[in-house]
């Protein structure tokens, strides 16, 4: 059996061998291809995973630029070039809170007028803008309905009269009448039934008579109501003034008013050289605001000018805005030069100064940012100003050694363009200012807890160090809103209307 085996085995005898010998480069080619095969794979996926972690870093780095990802505030290492700020010493100084409101400018004296009587009219004398004085006529009514009224009442009132003449001369009768049968009665010459029924006739005229009197009383009444509204077809100004509004023309008929019509206001007028601006305060500041408080008065039709004026006027009533917040009217002439006027219904925004402050420490506003408390490091979290259990707080960044140092303050009131710093800082401790893009949270470029930086404003200077001897520190001009070229994230100038000025509240969280 086994040398059977054996004999297949060789029956193939080298022609065997040489078929095996053969097929082995085949074989090892392909080996060699399945090997460099797995080899590329391999690359592939380093390729690949290397990609993935250097995108992650790159999202990281965009802090609250991308939803789901959140901002670290961190702190720097002492690695990489120094970041170009604008410095400036904290300064002491006055400074006057604010309210600010939106509001209308409108004329102190403003005149609806409106007709009287329901008649056509016949001549608008004035057009709107015209300057009106008081007494000039600026509209006449077809006075012929109101006319054949006057005769008709006048024709009433003489029918009256002759009917009174008759009653008189009734009641004349009927006295007589009861004088003669009472005299009869008392000499039994009559019965007591004719003496009552002449009474009675008495009486009746006598009714009569003061029925007649009474319509006479109403005939007059018609005549001269008639004769007054014959009058106000003829409408004069009751001020002097300039039309702001015409809303009829000749031919139009003219409708009074009644409770449940306010009738045809045919025209406004007004005195636009004494104007006040009606501004909405809302109720969470009005009860700082007081009369007699200044103001200033911002209008955007007049870009490069500021009005000023008082409170004169504060509203008791609450209203509410269309977004359901709720504010109070009040109103505030403005001191205008002589011969100046203004346009009726233009838009504007005051500041009222409700309360000064002297001898303050305060810094350019966009100096103070508002991070979460959770997003700072342990060392600065656990500074003294920094209250755990709320949400956000505010920081400074003080300028140490090159270093920007997080410095958690507790700040007070604003005006348009400084915040007092009530804790946390010292007068001439130099402070980052700006660029406003390192002072925003949610860019990137965010300065972190002792990054290098250095003084952008120096540089140019000579190297002249943040708050000289003279006390005058660098990038004053950025206090009154210049962001350099980060116009995204600019805030609002004096124009903007968009400083709270409220107190010291820290903003969102809290």
């Amino acid at each position: 059996m086994r040398g059977g085996c054996r004999g297949r085995a060789l029956a193939g005898g080298p022609g065997g061998v040489r078929s095996m010998i053969g097929r082995a480069p085949a074989d090892v080619q392909r080996g060699k291809e399945a090997g460099w095969i797995v080899w590329k794979w391999i690359v592939v996926l380093v390729v690949i995973l290397a990609g993935a972690g250097g995108g992650v870093a790159w999202l990281v780095a965009q802090g609250d630029e991308f939803d789901g990802l959140s901002f670290s505030f961190g702190t720097a290492d002492d690695s990489g070039d120094a970041t170009p700020v604008r410095v400036e010493p904290a300064g002491v100084g006055d400074l006057i809170r604010t309210v600010s409101a939106p509001g209308s400018i409108e004329p102190r004296t403003l005149v609806k007028i409106s007709s009287q009587v329901s008649a056509k009219v016949l001549a608008v004398p004035f057009r709107e803008g015209d300057t009106v004085h008081k007494g000039d006529v600026i509209l006449r009514l077809d006075p012929q309905n109101l006319v054949a009224q006057l005769e008709s009442a006048k024709a009433s009132l003489r029918s009256e009269e002759a009917r009174l003449d008759g009653a008189e001369a009734d009641l004349i009768n009927a006295r007589l009448e009861y004088e003669r049968l009472r005299q009869l009665v008392e000499t039994g010459d009559a019965p007591q039934s004719e003496l009552d029924a002449a009474e009675a006739r008495f009486l009746r005229a006598r009714s009569n008579r003061k029925v007649i009197e009474a319509s006479i009383e109403i005939a007059k009444a018609n005549i001269e109501r008639v004769n007054k509204d014959l009058e106000n077809t003829v409408i004069s100004s009751p001020i002097d003034g300039t039309v702001i509004a015409l809303n009829t023309e000749v031919g139009e008929t003219v409708i009074v008013g009644t409770t449940n019509n306010p009738g045809s206001i045919v025209m406004e007028i007004a005195d636009l050289s004494s104007m006040l601006v009606k501004a909405q305060v809302d109720e969470t500041n009005i009860a700082a605001v007081k009369v007699g408080q200044p103001a200033t008065v911002y209008i955007n039709a007049y870009d490069d000018e500021e009005f000023r004026g008082k409170v004169e006027k504060i509203g008791r009533k609450r209203m509410v805005s269309s977004s359901g917040t709720g504010y109070f009217i009040v109103e505030i002439p403005l001191d205008l030069a002589e011969g100046r006027s203004l346009l009726s219904g233009l838009t504007a925004s005051v500041d009222i100064e409700v309360e000064p402050f002297f001898d303050v420490v305060k810094v350019p506003s966009q100096a103070v940012i508002n991070v979460r408390v959770e997003d700072l490091p342990d060392e600065v979290r656990e500074m003294g100003l920094v209250e755990k259990e709320k949400t956000y707080t505010d920081i400074v960044y003080r300028v140490i050694d090159g270093k920007a140092i997080a410095t958690p303050v507790r700040k007070g009131p604003s005006d348009l363009t400084h915040t007092v710093i009530r804790e946390g800082l010292e007068p001439g401790e130099p402070i980052v200012i700006g660029p406003y893009r390192v002072l925003d949270p949610s860019r990137g470029d965010f300065l972190k807890h002792k990054q290098a930086i250095r003084d952008e404003d120096a540089d140019k200077k000579g190297d002249t160090p943040a708050g000289d001897e003279n006390g005058e520190g660098t990038g004053n001009d950025d206090a009154d809103g210049e962001r350099g070229d980060d116009q995204d994230g600019e805030q609002n100038d004096a124009r903007g209307r968009t400083v709270a000025g409220s107190g010291g509240d820290t903003g969102q969280g809290g």
